[in-house]
């Protein structure tokens, strides 16, 4: 049975052990949420955990909630210039920023209207690096409890603390911040490199107990 989860920009870890292990369906037929994984990751800076925010377009209140496909993104600010200076401030001296440095920061170069077309975009450059497949499974309507599918849309949630037993590995500032848990597909991608995909198979996220 495939695994429902949100689309993000940049997924973390736990996300991505998910689509490396498992049958996955995007869900595009949900309202959008402030203060999720839809427009923010975290990565393990100089500082600590540090987080890269999307910056979106907002609508009149009375129009009532907004669809996740119908959200826009503020390109009027520079934010892929400030997300990629900071990346390259971070992860310039990781093992594997160089062999994937071309292909990220391509994504950086280009203006994107909607966040969701982003973040798909993200996920499926990330999945081109780990060398699998892009789940292209979508849902056609919403279900607020899913029959056919497992539930993993709890994932995008920046608020919940997810336990999967996280091995840890090398991190650039580890000497000055030990390892920081659930980071971005691109802290473990820049720092791990081709070891990457193994690391995530050899996670598991329980939705049983989740």
């Amino acid at each position: 049975m495939s695994i429902l989860l949100h689309p993000g920009y940049f997924l973390n870890i736990a996300n991505f052990v998910t689509i490396a292990n498992n049958d996955v369906c995007w869900e595009v037929n949900d309202n959008y949420q402030k203060q999720t994984f839809r427009n923010r990751t975290y990565i393990a800076a100089d500082i600590g955990k540090h987080m890269l925010n999307i910056p979106i377009k907002h609508v009149n209140k009375s129009k009532g909630r907004q669809k996740y496909k119908d959200i826009k993104v503020e390109n009027d600010y520079a934010w892929q210039r400030q997300h990629w200076r900071t990346l390259e401030t971070a992860y310039r001296t990781s093992a594997f920023f160089e062999f994937y440095e071309d292909e990220i920061i391509a994504l950086y170069e280009k203006k994107h209207t909607f966040l969701l077309d982003l973040n798909l975009e993200t996920t499926s450059l990330i999945c081109d690096c780990l060398q699998i497949d892009m789940p292209t499974q979508k849902t056609i309507t919403f279900e607020k409890e899913p029959s056919e599918l497992i539930d993993g849309r709890f994932l995008i949630s920046s608020k919940t603390d997810i336990k999967f037993n996280q091995e840890n590995y090398f991190q650039v500032f580890n000497d000055r911040n030990g390892f920081i848990e659930n980071c971005s597909i691109l802290d473990l991608l820049f720092n791990e490199g081709t070891n990457a995909l193994s690391y995530l198979k050899n996670h598991s996220i329980d939705f049983k107990n989740a």
